[in-house]
This record gives structure tokens, C-alpha cells and sequence, in this order.
């Protein structure tokens, strides 16, 4: 959106960006009628949706496999589910939402959002120290942290947590500079000029969601791995 955010203020210091908020409800929308339809008449023989479906899912088990190892088909739920909602996400920014005319402001992709990318960074967090804590107990802590020095004990601590940021970060990033420079061309040059640019954003928004999937499957992977003896 690049008049800014559609604030809505909930009172008790509360507020939501009701635009993003809007468009996360869209995507995840779009995901469930998606799943529904592809898993709704399983056959031998697959239709469409069921082929697109099977062929997402053998995409994530091989990257699960290659990259995790043996127990890498448990976290596909989570890695496939991330990436197809950050693309469905990131491709709402290259709606024509202007045509709505809505008052408020243009309606924007939930990844244009910090609160949304950082809450996806909570997630990888939370599920790879947890996945990391299950491997290993408390081995996990005690390799990473060095108790006797506190300094490198402080600077991995902050490591785990900065390291899914910096995805939120870049993946913000990336969205809010390409819709920006398309609402700019858009603005400027009318409508055909944007175009090869919008077409572009379309490419981005694959590639930034491969990113984000690809490096918080590396950190479950880090975390989860055996110890070279």
C-alpha cells in the first residue's frame, strides 16, 4: 500500500494494519480452497488440482530429504505450508486493488507487513528450537553455549534469534521496495510501462518465498542434525 497502512486503532493502545490483515485472510483463503478441492477425491488416476498437489508436496520431501536427512518428511507440513503461503502472499501485492476505490487506502500483501514476516520469523524460531530440543534435549543448549564464557554464550543466544529475522527482514523488504516501484511507474508512465516491472515482482515473489523456505529449512537442519563423532 503506498499511501501507507489502513490503520485500524482497537482502543487500549491496540491497533491492526486492517489492509494486511485483509489480504492474510484472503491468501489463507485461497490455501484452504486449494487443499480442500486437491485432497477432497483422491484417486490412483489424479486430476489437476491433484497432480499440482502431489508434485508440490515430492518438491518439499525431496528438499526435505537432501537437506534435513531420514526425518526430514515430518517438517514438510510446515516448510510447504510456509512456501505457498509467502508466494500467495507476496502475488497479492500485484492485484490491482485501486479498482476498489476503497477509501481507506490500497489494499497491500500481508508480507508488505513487518508484523507479518516477523511473526513468521517467531514461527521458524519457536519450531526449530523445539525440533532442536527434541533431537537432542538439552545437549542442544549446551553445544551451542559455552557456560564458562558468557560473552560467546550472549552472542550465540543472540545468533538463534537474530538468524529467522534477518528472513523477515529481507522478505519485508524486498515486497514493500517492488510494490512501491510499481505504484511509481504506475503513477508515472500510466499503465503498459509498469508492466515488465509488475511481471518482474511476479518472479520475486517466488524467489523471495524460496529463500525464506530454503534457509528455515537449513536452520531445522542445523538444529537437528547429529554430532560428528
Amino acid at each position: 500500500m503506498s499511501e501507507g497502512h489502513w490503520i485500524v486503532n482497537l482502543g487500549h493502545n491496540m491497533s491492526v494494519n486492517m489492509d494486511t490483515l485483509i489480504t492474510m485472510w484472503i491468501a489463507m483463503a485461497v490455501l484452504i480452497l486449494f487443499a480442500v478441492l486437491a485432497t477432497r477425491k483422491l484417486s490412483l488416476v489424479p486430476n489437476t488440482l491433484q497432480t499440482v498437489a502431489e508434485k508440490i508436496m515430492c518438491f518439499f520431501g525431496g528438499l526435505t530429504d537432501s537437506m534435513i536427512g531420514k526425518s526430514g518428511a515430518k517438517h514438510v507440513p510446515l516448510i510447504a505450508s510456509l512456501f505457498l503461503f509467502i508466494v500467495v502472499a507476496n502475488l497479492m501485492g500485484q492485484i490491482p486493488w485501486k479498482i476498489y476505490h476503497l477509501k481507506q487506502g490500497e489494499l497491500a500483501s500481508p508480507t508488505n507487513d513487518i508484523n507479518m514476516t516477523a511473526g513468521m520469523a517467531i514461527l521458524v524460531l519457536i519450531y526449530y528450537v523445539y525440533q532442536g530440543v527434541r533431537a537432542k534435549g538439552i545437549r542442544y543448549f549446551l553445544r551451542s553455549f559455552n557456560p564458562i564464557d558468557v560473552v560467546e554464550a550472549i552472542v550465540e543466544l543472540a545468533e538463534m534469534v537474530i538468524r529467522p529475522f534477518t528472513l523477515a527482514l529481507r522478505l519485508f523488504a524486498n515486497i514493500l521496495a517492488g510494490e512501491l516501484l510499481v505504484a511509481a511507474f504506475v503513477g508515472i508512465f500510466a499503465y503498459f510501462l509498469p508492466l515488465p516491472i509488475m511481471l518482474f515482482e511476479v518472479f520475486v515473489a517466488f524467489v523471495q518465498a524460496l529463500v525464506f523456505t530454503m534457509l528455515a529449512t537449513a536452520y531445522v537442519a542445523l538444529a537437528t542434525a547429529e554430532e560428528e563423532h
